[in-house]
């Protein structure tokens, strides 16, 4: 019997080789398809909020709203700052698609300028993701609507409706309110909150404005929105509204507040007036001013050089920046100072028109004669007070007029204030080393020398004057003692009387200036404040900036006063010229608006128009290298 074949060995090797190698594909299939799968699991399982999240991202757009600003109201709830509607296109950078047409295109529907382009380059290098990116704010309707029709050729662009900061009055409350601007990159980088780079949020950067920033800010709010990924708007999903900030109830009166710039016209300097029942400020003006509008919309680098460049400073709050020698304002509070020290305000003194001391001859500005203290007061009589300093010295007089707010620090809601000096023996030594001497006192008392005032002190000055009380100033509801002045009755008396005279004695320096109401009298001191030292020249002309300075103090009525206020008028040649008319239709305002308007608008016809008109008027002249008319004799 034969016996069966055998396969070759290399077929059997070959077959087993065969199989070896499809359990080995087999089985790393296998594995790999086991690892898939545990991937996969782990991704719809373990991961899958954090890939839900992702997803929703490329189709979900949250954005924050920037919160709408808290007002800030006058005494009687009228708006000095609020919030109007603003139209604003934005760019999404990692939504834009080809950069440069888009761009283009932007420049033309939006007439965009070459620094414009540039600053959105720039922003546009820095930004990242889903960071907006700002393209122009406050566009008009036209412009918003010609954006809007064409959104599907722009992608990455998104036209939003918002809210920007408004000041109804313009110039008139610059320095009060201050304004408001877009967050440095330093702010952002010591807060990071995202807020602070989303386009159309301003914060406080000057003045009450900043002051109040935390009450007036307001929370965020958010918007959701599903997009195409060209980024492309398909519908909204969900809003969550902004909580406006709180509103700021100030003491000041709009109405004067604006009345009181607009009567200020072409010159330099500043208004304060007082309440005297209780210290709040009614008016709180220093011109010329910036239009905070321009801030808030933000202002151009020409614009803001022009207010940098003018001589008249219109980016310093004079009102408590603003230091001047405040010149024969401080006689009545060098009345009350020498009655205090045991001088009668009956005793005469012989004006020979001027004061000699030793080899030196102090001159006044005229010839009296034999004068008494509310005499030499209405007279406004060097001589009389440069022999009261002579027989006082000058440290009998300086308490006093830190007593009356010279000199004093006052924690005023959002002023950043320059104090002055209310010089004395002690000052000086520590000062330049040396004694002080008896000339120093006689050019002291008059509101010369080394005394420097603001104009707030000087209107604190005159509300303690006329109420007896240490007022104290404030611009919001804060409560104050206003202790009664540790000032005999016959002082103030005496002070109260020459001041009466001033104004409504026959040969008071500012007759002129009697108010044309019925049964309502001002009292009141001029001041006239030398730029270039006493018996130096010529200042009632010449060069606007070597002028003397016109100062007037006053309060009304003269019986029982209820209001107080200062007027500096810079380089106005005298108080009694300058300033003391401004402050004489301030207080008509006060009691009969409409014969003060009636008197305003004569002036601003004069003047070529309104703050506003003569401030575009001035830019436009400035651009084309037209120097600033000089005031001259504005008044």
């Amino acid at each position: 019997m034969s016996r069966k074949k055998s396969p070759p060995i290399t077929e059997a090797w070959r077959g087993l080789t065969f199989t070896r190698r499809t359990l080995v594909v087999g089985g790393g299939q296998i594995a790999v398809g086991a690892a898939l799968a545990t991937r996969m699991g782990y991704i719809s399982i373990i991961d899958n909020d954090r890939y839900v999240l992702e997803s929703e991202s490329n189709r979900v757009n949250l954005t924050l709203i920037p919160p709408r600003r808290g007002w800030i109201v006058d005494r009687h709830g009228k708006a000095l700052a609020n919030n109007r509607v603003s139209l604003r296109i934005d760019i999404i950078p990692d939504r834009m698609h080809s950069k440069e047409l888009v761009l283009g295109q932007l420049r033309t529907l939006l007439q965009l300028d070459g620094d414009a382009m540039a600053r959105i380059e720039r922003d546009l290098k820095a930004a990242s993701g889903f960071q907006p990116v700002a393209v122009a704010e406050d566009v008009t309707e036209q412009q918003y609507a010609s954006i809007l029709v064409r959104l599907p050729d722009l992608p990455g662009i998104a036209p939003t409706r918002g809210f920007a900061r408004n000041y109804p009055t313009g110039a008139a409350v610059g320095h009060l309110i201050g304004y408001v601007g877009a967050p440095t990159a330093e702010e952002y980088e010591k807060v990071k909150d995202p807020l602070f780079i989303t386009p159309g949020f301003k914060t406080g950067k000057d003045g009450l404005e900043k002051y109040f920033e935390e009450l007036l800010r307001g929370k965020a709010g958010a918007k959701r929105v599903e997009v195409t990924a060209r980024g492309k708007v398909v519908r909204d999903l969900s809003t969550q509204p902004d909580t406006q900030g709180k509103t700021v109830h100030l003491t000041i009166d709009a109405d004067l507040q604006e009345y009181a710039a607009r009567r200020m016209g072409p010159e330099s300097g500043a208004a304060v007036v007082i309440d005297c029942l209780n210290g709040d400020i009614l008016a709180f003006v220093s011109m010329p001013s910036f239009d905070p509008n321009s801030f808030s919309d933000g202002i151009s680098n020409a614009e803001y050089g022009w207010l940098r460049a003018d001589d008249h400073q219109p980016l310093i709050n004079k009102a408590t920046r603003g230091l001047y020698p405040p010149g024969s304002t401080l006689k009545p509070m060098a009345a009350i100072a020498a009655i205090e020290h045991g001088m009668d305000p009956s005793e005469r003194h012989t004006c020979i028109g001027g004061y000699r001391l030793g080899n030196r001859f102090f001159r006044c500005l005229g010839t009296h004669g034999s004068v008494d203290m509310p005499t030499a007061i209405m007279k406004s009589c060097n001589s009389y007070f440069y022999w009261v300093a002579d027989r006082l010295g000058y440290d009998a007089i300086a308490p006093t007029a830190k007593m009356m707010g010279l000199g004093e620090e006052f924690q005023l809601a959002g002023s950043n204030q320059r104090y002055g000096t209310i010089p004395d023996s002690a000052w000086k030594m520590k000062k330049y080393g040396q004694p002080w001497s008896a000339s120093d006192s006689l050019n002291a008392v008059i509101g010369q020398g080394y005394v420097s005032v603001n104009p707030l002190q000087l209107a604190v000055m005159a509300s303690r004057i006329a109420s007896g009380r240490k007022l104290y100033p404030r611009l919001v509801s804060r409560q104050f003692s206003n202790e009664p002045l540790p000032f005999s009755a016959e002082a103030f008396a005496t002070a109260r009387e020459g001041m009466n005279r001033v104004v409504n004695a026959p040969g008071g320096t500012a007759g002129r200036s009697r108010l044309p109401l019925d049964g309502i009298q001002m009292a009141g001191k001029t001041g006239t404040a030398q730029v270039r030292g006493l018996n130096t020249g010529n200042g009632k002309g010449g060069t606007w900036k070597f002028r003397d300075h016109g100062l007037f103090i006053c309060f009304a009525p003269v019986e029982n006063p209820r209001y107080a206020a200062s007027v500096i008028i810079e380089h106005g040649m005298g108080g009694s010229r300058a300033a003391a008319p401004v402050a004489k239709d301030i207080f008509t305002f006060l009691y009969d608006r409409e014969k003060a308007m009636e008197a305003l608008t004569a002036f601003e016809a004069g003047w070529g128009g309104t703050i506003k008109e003569r401030m575009d008027r001035d830019y436009a002249a400035w651009k084309a290298g037209i120097a600033r008319p000089d005031p001259g004799l504005a008044q």
